[in-house]
């Protein structure tokens, strides 16, 4: 399991700015943010060209830095730096969107 303590503190900060004290705003936020890691994960997954993984894996980052989860940004980076199909770096990402979803 991967360890969440100091981006889940920073993730969180980032969702509570953004929707204030409206809980159902914050939960419609957290939903968004989990579809869009679950469509690039698979994407990435799926990806079995140089291309396609650099674009999905791009995209994550992007989501990343946007929702300030320096957890997520490294992991994109770890996946632009291996190869198409990198099951460890998937393996991760699996993890953390496991503990994401958790979140909500």
């Amino acid at each position: 399991m991967l360890d969440m303590t100091l981006d889940k503190a920073d993730f969180e900060a980032n969702l509570a700015a953004a929707a204030g004290h409206d809980m159902s705003l914050r939960a419609e936020l957290l939903a968004c943010f989990c579809a869009s890691l679950e469509t690039q994960r698979d994407l990435l997954a799926r990806a079995r060209c140089d291309g396609n993984w650099e674009v999905s894996a791009l995209r994550l980052r992007g989501l990343g830095a946007s929702f300030h989860s320096r957890q997520l940004v490294d992991l994109a980076q770890e996946a632009l730096d291996t190869a198409p199909g990198d099951p460890v770096v998937l393996r991760k990402l699996a993890q953390f969107a496991d503990e994401v979803a958790r979140q909500g």
